[in-house]
């Protein structure tokens, strides 16, 4: 449900200020922090199409909202950078080339080696759960898919970050829903969830992203959260659009609980 850009003053401890840039690219502001997870900054037809997928159209299929100086400039502010795996549409060359190597990167502990050797002097896995400046940061499970095709796509982690005063936000990460996220809603109980939806498939096998049906599972499960769907509209193997997952979320009288942000849109979260 794309909402008009926020322009009011924006005061950390009353919540989060989440700025989408595309894909499943974004920075939230928690106090004073700014972080920026799962960077894909490459250039529009910079890569090859997802191979083995029905669209064959090179990525990403859409810019950056912004040109290269803003990017840097960016880039330049942030705390850290968090990658919930090192699949090129959420960790790619450019963004490997563009960010500083002395800025602070969290990961998954499989990533650690992949990170550092690309230069990164500040990479710190998180195993389990990590103090880091005053947040409390819960790595949890997926599932990239199903059988087979999921296996091969693993390993993916979502990451729970809590801070004191406003709820903590949930970064779902790529998965489907699966028990791995029902556990996490259910134990952390997050004002905000981020999912990546787009339905991302093969030309074989079930989606590895969530569907428009994992999204209202997501909302089912946790009825006070703030649910915020990304994945979309950036990457040829994600057939589900903005408009088809804000008109069935209109069907089921869910669409009041989805933000489906445009890219470059900053919003705020309660």
């Amino acid at each position: 449900m794309p909402c008009a850009n926020t322009d009011t003053k924006y005061e950390g401890e009353r919540g989060m200020r989440i700025r989408f840039l595309r894909h499943a690219t974004f920075v939230f502001e928690v106090g004073s922090l700014k972080i920026m997870v799962d960077p894909m900054l490459a250039p529009a037809g910079a890569a090859e199409p997802v191979a083995n997928t029905p669209y064959q159209r090179r990525n990403p299929l859409v810019d950056l909202p912004f040109d290269d100086e803003q990017t840097r400039a960016l880039l330049a502010e942030m705390d850290a950078v968090l990658v919930t795996h090192t699949h090129n549409d959420h960790w790619d060359g450019e963004a490997r080339n563009l960010i500083p190597e002395r800025t602070p990167i969290l990961c998954q502990p499989e990533d650690e080696d992949k990170i550092r050797a690309a230069g990164f002097e500040q990479v710190t896995p998180v195993e389990d759960d990590l103090e880091w400046k005053g947040l409390g940061i819960t790595r949890t499970g997926g599932r990239h898919g199903t059988g087979e095709i999921g296996r091969r796509m693993a390993p993916v982690s979502g990451f729970v970050v809590e801070n004191e005063g406003p709820p903590g936000l949930y970064i779902a990460g790529d998965t489907i829903w699966c028990p791995e996220v029902e556990e996490a809603l259910s134990t952390h109980n997050p004002g905000v969830v981020v999912v990546n939806a787009g339905a991302a498939r093969f030309l074989e096998g079930d989606p590895i992203t969530m569907t428009t049906e994992d999204v209202v599972m997501v909302c089912r499960a946790l009825p006070d959260a703030r649910v915020v769907a990304v994945h979309m509209e950036a990457i040829n193997h994600c057939p589900l659009t903005r408009a088809e997952l804000e008109a069935e979320l209109r069907k089921g009288t869910l669409a009041t609980r989805v933000k489906i942000p445009r890219d470059g849109e900053t919003f705020e979260v309660p």
